[in-house]
């Protein structure tokens, strides 16, 4: 089956007892067993039972089951946001001492994670140009534990070689994780290209509708030791998704394919659109044919190239005008919701860093970050030229 059928097809673990076709929302903390023996080989997981929902529940289950199913992975996490499933991988991995070689591009509060909050515990943050295989080598050490990148990035849309970094990574005996969220997994495979633990947040294309916040931390089995560090977190840090996530998000699992299809196909036009209105000093879209990382995402991503465009214009005000002009489109944050969203990244996201950490990651004071949704491109397009005239 292809990824989109194995997305509403997957089989569940266990029959549901009504034969449900969704499985139900197991909104419980706890669970009963039929004896002591059972109740201690499902806290000891020696059976695939439910012990305590902080920890597993079977809503969830199935939500990891059919990533599964999906990906070829050996092991999902599901988890309570896409910043839990950064942090609870990177605490897995590091230790006290130890150093992450990261993206030097990384979203703000992955970069902060790793800056500020790591740090207070004595794992160090080198930041470089993924892109740069020599400075990523360079910056690699005995006390390395991982390599760690975005595919695209936040809003730079820099393009990363995965298949290149995953090799460099694996000749030092080291994993390679990625942060794919940009890119659907049901449209390339990060275990094909090296990557070792995949981490989503399943808050964007996945939750359709951007109904509920979510994270995901997919491995693929080679580091059996990883899997048993994440169990530590997950018991220990309590950051398990919520049934309730589960279920909007396993309805959103099931056609996320047709609705990527619809924002892809969106965005491609109103870039081809979009970069002939003068107002506009760049556009960046890596679907687009120019875009100096097409060729690479195009091989990596199968033709795929996400739902994200980049506008440039002349300064701040120029966005704050064109921002406060909109009338269809949302002022908001997030990605790949159902409706189209803009934000100004310098003034938001990265708001509270300094001009200097700005300019250091590469997020200008003219970029506007445009997530396109299911409405009518026309419809999106008018709002847009509308909004940009004066600026």
């Amino acid at each position: 089956m292809k990824s989109s059928t194995k997305a509403i097809h997957s089989p569940a673990p266990i029959a549901d007892a009504y034969g449900a076709l969704s499985v139900p929302v197991y909104h419980t903390a706890a669970y009963e067993f039929a004896n002591a023996e059972i109740m201690s080989d499902a806290f000891c997981s020696r059976v695939p039972l439910p012990d305590y929902s902080r920890i597993t529940n079977p809503t969830v289950i199935n939500l990891e089951d059919r990533i599964c199913h999906i990906t070829g992975a050996s092991k999902v996490h599901a988890l309570s946001s896409g910043m839990a499933a950064i942090s609870n991988t990177m605490l897995s991995l590091a230790s006290q001492g130890s150093n992450i070689v990261g993206s030097k591009h990384f979203f703000g509060n992955t970069y902060l994670l790793i800056s500020k909050t790591l740090a207070r515990y004595g794992i160090e943050g080198r930041f470089v140009d993924t892109t740069n295989l020599q400075e990523v080598e360079k910056a690699v050490d005995e006390n390395t534990c991982c390599i760690f990148t975005e595919i695209i990035s936040n809003p730079q849309q820099e393009v990363v070689d995965l298949r290149a970094l995953s090799q460099l990574a694996h000749s030092k005996g080291l994993p390679l994780v990625a942060d794919t969220t940009m890119i659907p997994f049901t449209h390339f495979s990060a275990r094909e290209l090296g990557v070792d633990i995949e981490l989503v947040s399943s808050t964007k294309y996945l939750s359709g509708g951007a109904t509920c916040i979510g994270g995901l931390v997919i491995e693929y089995g080679s580091m059996p030791e990883f899997e048993a560090s994440m169990q530590e977190m997950l018991i220990n840090l309590g950051s398990y998704m919520s049934a309730h996530n589960a279920y909007m998000q396993t309805l959103g699992l099931e056609n996320m394919a047709a609705r990527y299809a619809l924002e892809s196909a969106n965005t491609m036009e109103l870039a081809r659109r979009l970069r002939k209105l003068p107002q506009i000093v760049k556009l960046t879209y890596i679907g687009l044919e120019d875009n100096p990382f097409h060729a690479l995402a195009k091989e990596l991503f199968n033709d795929s190239y996400g739902a994200m465009i980049t506008l440039e214009l002349k300064d701040r005000q120029a966005c704050f005008d064109f921002l406060n002009r909109l009338k269809m489109v949302k002022r908001a944050t997030n990605l790949f919701d159902n409706r189209s969203l803009a934000i100004h990244p310098a003034s938001t996201i990265f708001g509270n860093f300094s001009p200097e950490q700005r300019r250091s990651l590469d997020v200008s004071e003219g970029c506007i970050r445009l997530s396109v949704g299911l409405e009518d491109v026309d419809d999106i397009f008018e709002d847009l030229a509308q909004a940009l005239e004066g600026c």
